[in-house]
């Protein structure tokens, strides 16, 4: 991946409750095995500086997670990451190009 994969205590602890939980080792994994382009989150409630992007990919096991991050000069900062639903999985095929 290349950059130091950053994940908040409040962040671990939310994908820790995650039905099935997210482990980092996924999201290394979902990193890793991106195929798509980067898109960016313009909802009003997920503006950041610098802007938060998302993508969607799939583990080595083949679970889909959907991604969303922050690239910071310190690293990729974690904002979230779970079980992407029928409509993100439409609009990242759609504008992401990814193979999921």
């Amino acid at each position: 991946m290349g950059k130091t994969l950053i994940i908040s205590a409040k962040v671990r602890e939310k994908l820790a409750g995650k039905h099935p939980p997210v482990t980092q080792d996924e999201i290394v994994q979902c990193f890793a095995n991106r195929t798509g382009q980067l898109l960016l989150d313009t909802r009003e409630q997920h503006q950041s500086d610098p802007p938060t992007r998302w993508f969607i990919s799939e583990t080595d096991y083949g679970r889909k997670l959907k991604i969303a991050f922050i690239n910071t000069d310190l690293g990729i900062v974690i904002r979230t990451a779970y079980d992407p639903n029928s409509e993100e999985t439409r609009i990242y095929k759609k504008y992401g190009g990814g193979t999921i």
